[in-house]
């Protein structure tokens, strides 16, 4: 249930975001989500496209270095206290987050959060557990559409 997330460094300077979805762009990717978080002088952009390792390759034949990580993209309740709940399980098994951003969709009446956890596979045990909807990528794309 853990989904592929491409990452790239990126000087922060006009044009050069603009670069990376024209490249996907081209190669006919579509992006599903993206997280750009930036300092002074450069940024990392953070993306869920449906064909990662077609665009890992596009992205690196346009000269860009491109780092795969596995995320986990949970629902959670759209309600006051819906994220405190999830965060609760996250806290009580131990796991830590390195980051999270939100998803640009509803998945039925809930939000969809995208994590990366120092240990997945435990994140997930604990998510589910819970009864907590963990998204494959099958269901994250085809409703994402």
């Amino acid at each position: 249930m853990k989904i592929h997330q491409l990452s790239l460094f990126l000087e922060n300077k006009p044009g050069h975001l603009s670069a990376i979805c024209s490249t996907l762009a081209q190669a006919g990717i579509n992006i599903v989500t993206l997280s750009l978080a930036d300092t002074q002088q450069f940024g990392i952009v953070r993306l869920i496209v449906e064909e990662w390792e077609k665009a890992k390759a596009a992205l690196e034949a346009a000269g860009h270095v491109v780092n795969t990580r596995e995320v986990v993209a949970v629902t959670v309740p759209d309600k006051p206290g819906g994220m405190a709940q999830l965060l609760d399980v996250l806290d009580q098994a131990a796991v830590n987050i390195e980051y999270m951003y939100a998803f640009a969709f509803h998945h039925k009446t809930k939000a969809v959060l995208v994590f990366r956890f120092d240990d997945p596979d435990k994140a997930i045990a604990a998510l589910t557990g819970a009864g907590h909807a963990v998204l494959d990528a099958v269901t994250l794309f085809s409703e994402a559409k």
